[in-house]
Order: C-alpha cells, then structure tokens, then sequence
C-alpha cells in the first residue's frame, strides 16, 4: 500500500495510514482468533475486515452479494442488511484469505483515489451526515474504518494506531457532534452549559451552551461555570460515541466524572454514543 504522496489530497493520506495499520494488526493472525468476538455487536474480527471489503468495494462499483436468508438482532435498518451482505458471504472464508482481498481493495481504491484532483474531492454528495463534499466522506470513511480496526485490535489484545490520524480525525468528529447531542438528543433550556474536558495526547476541553433552544460552540466565560463539566479520556470519549462502552459502565469505573448537574450529566452521557 503506498504511502504518502506529494500533491495527494491530505484525507487519502490520512486513510492510507489508518488501512496500513489495520492491515498490519491483522498479520499472522491464528486461526481461530478470526471468529473472535468484537465489541461491535454480531461481528468476528474476520467480519469487521468483511465489512470493510465491502464498503470500499461498493465504492469502486462492485456488485453486492446477494443478502443472507435472515439477520441477526444486531441488523437493524436497510443500510445493516447490505452490510451484512458482504459480512455473510465471508463467514466461511479463512481469515487470512479475507484479509488478502482487504489488502487488494485498498490498493485499488489507493489507485482511484490518488488519480482524483482537488475539484473531485469538492464535489457534494451523499455521505452519512448529509450531502457534503467527498473529501468530508472520506473522513466518515476514516471514522468508520478506524473504529473497527479499535475493535479488532482489542479483540485481538493487539492494541495500537493511537494517536495517530485516525485517532485526531475521530476525535473532531466527536466533539463536532457533540452540539447535535447537546441541542437535539437532551434539549435542556437556555444557558445551560456543557462542558467536555476530553483527556490525554489528543485531549481538547470546549463547552456546548443552548442559546435560542441550538447548541452552540461557545468559549467559557471569565469567571463563569458551566452547568456541568464531564471529563474523561480521550479512548473513553471515543468508545462512548462509537456505543462500545456504557455511560453507566464508564461512571463506576470511575473512568468519567461528573461535575456540578449531575442528572444532567448523565442524560449527556446517555445520548453521546452516535456510531453503533
């Protein structure tokens, strides 16, 4: 897979790097470690890299397998059945061999998207927040990849590609959903103040305040407090958002804490995760 390249948009840089590492936790991997069980509800680690064949194969315009005859609890709208698609018809493939067939997609898609110019990635289209330019679809596709190559690593008690692009791409993406949590999922009344001290090498600590029932990026005010302040690291942030962990796991391991409105608070934790 290559590497960096100059006059290569950033975001394919940014994903390259997170496929390498990805494809490299995933060296010499044991036989049955592949029908591991992954954080991600229904999926072995061979089926977290299943997935990931078939989005980037999609993206290339490969035709979809055709869907299994039933899904699983964990399927759960129309876009889970075409997921679980390429995820079914891998279930008997030996990992080693899905793993190769992730490799050859990624360098097909390396291929196709170093051979587009800067108006490309400015053209708007779908992605899963809304009609934005590719090089933002790109990021989700940062996001999603980097989430799974998390649980695979886990699963495989590999851990890794911390604090890396991926990691910092993630990371925006959470705090810049935060306002969605804030102002639409817990929807409390003007003034209130939520405060995220986010943690660690890539931390950041920045405020959601309701002005005019929105949520709004705000600085904190000399002297002023907000309503409440949560603060956790940033693996707890991000496992959070992706549903991977509990709020109520997180507060009894004392992994997050709660700071002034405290019911508050919680109802905050309970409405972050917004990846599952």
């Amino acid at each position: 897979m290559a590497g960096t390249t100059v006059g290569r948009e950033p975001v394919v840089d940014r994903m390259a790097e997170v496929w390498t590492s990805l494809t490299s936790a995933c060296r010499h991997v044991g036989t049955g470690q592949w029908d591991l069980p992954t954080d991600c509800p229904g999926w072995t680690v061979r089926d977290q890299l299943s997935h990931l064949v078939g989005i980037e194969r999609m993206l290339l315009g490969d035709p979809s397998p055709p869907p299994p005859p039933s899904f699983g609890p964990h399927v759960l709208n129309d876009f889970g059945r075409l997921n679980e698609a390429w995820v079914d018809a891998r279930r008997s493939v030996p990992g080693d061999q899905v793993l190769a067939e992730l490799e050859s997609v990624i360098d097909r898609r390396l291929e196709a998207l170093s051979a587009m110019d800067g108006a490309d990635f400015d053209r708007v289209g779908w992605s899963p927040v809304g009609d934005r330019p590719y090089r933002h679809f790109m990021e989700s596709r940062i996001v999603d990849t980097w989430a799974h190559e998390q649980d695979v690593r886990d699963a495989l008690e590999r851990p890794g590609g911390r604090n890396g692009a991926g990691e910092a791409v993630v990371l925006d993406r959470c705090e810049q959903t935060m306002g969605y949590v804030v102002g639409k999922r817990v929807a409390p009344p003007d003034g209130t103040g939520v405060l995220f001290d986010v943690t660690g090498a890539l931390g950041r600590t920045f405020l959601v305040t309701m002005v005019d029932g929105r949520a709004r990026a705000a600085p904190l005010a000399p002297g002023g407090a907000p309503t409440v302040t949560l603060t956790l690291d940033q693996r707890a942030f991000w496992r959070l958002a992706f549903g991977r962990v509990e709020p109520s796991e997180l507060v009894a391991s004392g992994d997050v804490q709660v700071d002034g409105d405290s019911a508050l608070g919680f109802r905050v934790l309970g409405a972050v995760p917004f990846m599952t």
